[in-house]
Order: C-alpha cells, then sequence, then structure tokens
C-alpha cells in the first residue's frame, strides 16, 4: 500500500509539473502517456514493440515538424511552453520505447500478461508514475521501467542512507560549473575575434559555454532524483556505494576524453546506452550510421542536426579506424603522450562543430564554422577514415584485439549517443 501511495505521489507531482510548465501544450504528454497505456494493457508483448515505437515517434515528428513550420515559414515566435513540452515528449519518448522494449524482452512481460487484468489498478499506476515520473519529466535521466520499480519498491524495503551530503556536493558543482560557464560568456562578449586561431578559439568557447549548461541540466536532475531517493547504487562486489546510479555524465571525465568514440560514450550515458538498445544492436547494416541517423530523427531534423550527427558518426567511424591501426605501432611513451594529446585536440574540435551544428539548428552555425580552421577537422577525419578504413590491426597483436578492445578503448557497440 505504501509502494502504491509512492506511486501515486509522483504520477501526480508529474501531472501537476507539467500542468504549471507547459499550460495546455502538457496535453501532449498526457495524450502518450495514456495511449502507451493501453496499447501495454491491450497489445500482445510480442509485437507491441513496433506499434508504441512508430505511434509515439509519429506524434512526436508531428509537433517537429509543426515547430518548424512555425518558426521558418510564418516566421512566429513560437512559445516557450510548446518548446518544453516538445523536449519532454523526447524525453517520454526514451521512457516509453524503453517499456515496450522490455516487454517485447519478456523483462517484465509476467506483470502485464493477460491473466493479470484484473490487477490492472495496480499495475497501471507504476507505469503512468513511471512515464510521468516529475524527478525526470523535464531532464531525466533515463533509467529502465525495472530499475525504476526497483528503485520505488526499495526505498521501503532497504532505506538508502540519507542524499543531503551527495546533493549538497553536486550542487557545489553545478555552482561552479555556472561560474566558469559566465566567465566564458563574458568574454565571449567582449572578445572580438580578428584571426584565424583567435576565431576558432571564440567558436569553440561557445560550444563549450553550450556543453555546460548541459552538465549543470543533469546535475541538477541528479539532484532532483537523489533528493526524492532514487539512483543509490550499492556495489554488491565490495566496492564503495554512491548516489551515481543515475547520471548522464560529469564535467571532467567527459571534457578529458581523448577520443571522439570515449566522448560519444560519456556524454548523455542514459542516452547513449538507450541508442544502442533501440537501434545498434537490432540493425544489422550500418550500425553506426543508422544509430546517428535515427537520433538526428529524434532530435527534430533541423538542418543543423543532419550535419551535426551524421558528421559525428563519419568521425566516430574514422576514430575506431584510426586509433585501431596507429596506436599499436607506438611504442615510447612520448609517442604514445603526443599521440593522446593531439587525439584529445581533434576530439574538442570534431566537439566543437558538432554542438555548434546542433544547437544553432541552421545554417548560421555552418557559416560560423566555415570561418575557423576548427571547420575542417571534420573532413581531416574523413580523409583518415578513407586510408585506414580497410586497413588491419598488425599481426601480432592477434585476432582478439578489435574484439575484446585489449588496447585503450576500442570502439564498441555502446560507443554511440544523441
Amino acid at each position: 500500500m505504501i509502494s502504491i501511495d509512492r506511486y501515486v505521489c509522483v504520477a501526480v507531482g508529474g501531472c501537476v509539473l507539467a500542468v504549471v510548465t507547459m499550460g495546455m501544450y502538457s496535453t501532449l504528454l498526457f495524450t502518450s502517456a495514456v495511449v502507451c497505456s493501453l496499447l501495454v494493457f491491450t497489445v500482445d508483448p510480442r509485437c507491441i514493440h513496433p506499434w508504441v515505437f512508430g505511434i509515439q515517434m509519429l506524434w512526436q515528428t508531428f509537433w517537429h515538424l509543426f515547430l518548424q513550420y512555425k518558426e521558418y515559414y510564418q516566421h512566429e515566435p513560437v512559445s516557450i511552453r510548446l518548446f518544453l513540452a516538445v523536449s519532454s515528449l523526447m524525453l517520454l519518448t526514451q521512457r516509453i520505447t524503453s517499456v515496450s522494449m522490455d516487454l517485447q524482452d519478456r523483462r517484465v512481460v509476467q506483470a502485464f500478461s493477460a491473466s493479470s487484468h484484473r490487477k490492472t489498478p495496480a499495475l497501471f499506476l507504476p507505469l503512468i508514475g513511471y512515464m510521468l515520473n516529475f524527478t525526470t519529466l523535464l531532464g531525466g535521466p533515463l533509467c529502465s521501467y525495472t530499475q525504476f520499480v526497483s528503485f520505488m519498491e526499495g526505498l521501503a524495503l532497504h532505506p538508502p542512507p540519507n542524499p543531503l551530503g551527495a546533493v549538497f556536493l553536486k550542487l557545489i558543482q553545478v555552482v561552479l560549473l555556472e561560474q566558469v560557464r559566465i566567465c566564458l560568456v563574458l568574454k565571449w562578449n567582449t572578445c572580438e575575434p580578428v584571426t584565424i586561431l583567435g576565431g576558432s578559439l571564440w567558436v569553440w568557447g561557445l560550444a563549450l559555454v553550450f556543453r555546460i549548461q548541459y552538465y549543470t541540466h543533469w546535475r541538477i536532475s541528479e539532484c532532483l532524483n537523489n533528493a526524492a531517493g532514487l539512483g543509490f547504487w550499492e556495489n554488491i562486489s565490495g566496492g564503495s556505494s554512491n548516489w551515481s546510479g543515475l547520471s548522464d555524465g560529469d564535467f571532467w571525465t567527459t571534457e578529458t576524453s581523448s577520443r571522439v568514440s570515449q566522448f560519444a560514450r560519456r556524454w548523455n550515458a542514459t542516452t547513449a546506452l538507450w541508442l544502442r538498445r533501440l537501434v545498434y544492436t537490432r540493425c544489422t547494416h550500418l550500425k553506426l550510421f543508422m544509430t546517428f541517423g535515427f537520433s538526428l530523427w529524434w532530435h527534430g531534423l533541423h538542418l543543423g542536426h543532419f550535419v551535426g550527427f551524421l558528421t559525428l558518426a563519419a568521425t566516430v567511424k574514422a576514430d575506431y579506424c584510426t586509433h585501431r591501426y596507429l596506436y599499436p605501432k607506438l611504442k615510447a611513451k612520448w609517442t604514445r603522450l603526443l599521440y593522446t594529446s593531439l587525439s584529445w585536440m581533434n576530439t574538442q574540435m570534431i566537439i566543437t562543430c558538432v554542438v555548434t551544428s546542433v544547437e544553432l539548428r541552421n545554417i548560421a552555425g555552418l557559416r560560423l564554422l566555415s570561418g575557423t580552421c576548427i571547420g575542417l577537422a571534420p573532413l581531416l577525419n574523413i580523409v583518415l577514415l578513407t586510408l585506414f578504413r580497410d586497413n588491419k590491426p598488425p599481426s601480432y597483436l592477434g585476432d582478439g584485439f578489435q574484439e575484446t578492445g585489449s588496447v585503450n578503448c576500442v570502439y564498441q557497440p555502446e560507443e554511440v549517443s544523441q
């Protein structure tokens, strides 16, 4: 009974939050939640995923195209409430498709079987609570339905420790990141790029400002989840337990990535895992490009999305091929250090191109990049891809090099992101 009350609280809290922040556009979320619930209790679990995925993506795509119509064709200002509703709808798509995949993979099939129809109200509350959970409604991170139920039930069976200490430390990180962002914005507004190098640093700083906004947003979302008692990771193997069970990544770990594929795996980590499960593992051909292609569809199909995500797909593939061929040839420590440093610089330039294109969304981002040397980095990586695409790792490494990842961070299927 206590767990039922808990599900009611998170669902009602989500409904109130949606109405307050989105107004009448909150019906976008409620419509998706109701349709998904009806499908869950009426469609055979073996074929539910195509139905849920198709209906939800069509609904989301309609509103993305409506936004573009208002913005580019009618040239009318779009309500911030509508933007917020569509953004939340994207997150809801993650949760809805996660449920449908769990059902299709028989991870929760017993709970929603036909024999359980008489218990439908008791099963409906966890489902609707998961979809409209107020702690993840506006910002994630994504957790599976089974993980959500496990967290909620565990609050009563095995209460986690007090989260205030962890929340306080994460809030300090938010403050520090915001200070860095404000300093960059002030410098960005007062600095007028007059050289190619100055223009490149100016664009790099702009992209870093965009990324810091995401890092702070993710940290605040973590704080909200932790304060509600969600996200405690108990290490049963004897390691230290912590409150990082629901995390999309942190600034230091992600920004120090020395390879594009590393960055792609660490950036928005829960979405990367969702994309891997939804697209990558289900494709038989062109897995990487299909995954990033779906990501640009999910994000809204703007021109900048096409350029950004397809660039990221090509450079991740180039990173994999180049690293697999070159790294084993480097024997001396100083050569590997030099390689890592140059690879980090290349990663920063590639991510700057991707983030600038995706965030500015239109031709303005491409014009901005074309005036800097950073815009040449993707072309250089594509050239490297054509040079090393057919090369195999040195024979002395053996056949297990690619599959085991015995050399640092060889590209693995999970290295895909939004």
